[in-house]
């Protein structure tokens, strides 16, 4: 059975690599290792090894503590469900995009989605 951190980080290191928009295959090989693992690691079947963790946040250039925020004693005692928006590629893809935009107009655009969301 998956363990509960396994999944979270997991979930994390696919999300960096997303926002990065790096493939499986570049981060495994700038780790040295096959694609397949990071698949594995990614959907929580494979712990990730300290060193290994080590050596994945040099690539995703984000500190190992990165990889177990959000995560919280309450979710260790319920069932692996994270709700968590950034697990899906339409909402990286998104967040991505904004990143893109400059910022004058990101801020515009950000003004606009809060006035849209406080009418609904």
């Amino acid at each position: 059975m998956k363990h509960p951190v396994d999944i979270h980080v997991g979930q994390r290191v696919r999300q960096r690599r997303w926002m990065l928009g790096m493939t499986q295959e570049q981060l495994a090989t700038s780790v040295g290792i096959k694609f397949q693992q990071i698949q594995k690691y990614e959907t929580g079947a494979n712990r990730v090894s300290a060193s290994r963790l080590w050596d994945i946040a040099a690539t995703l250039d984000v500190p190992v503590a990165f990889f177990f925020e959000g995560l919280e004693k309450k979710q260790l005692d319920e069932a692996p469900e994270y709700g968590d928006i950034l697990t899906d590629k339409e909402a990286l893809d998104l967040v991505r995009a904004y990143y893109a935009i400059p910022e004058p107009q990101r801020r515009s655009l950000f003004d606009l989605a809060r006035v849209l969301s406080d009418a609904a």
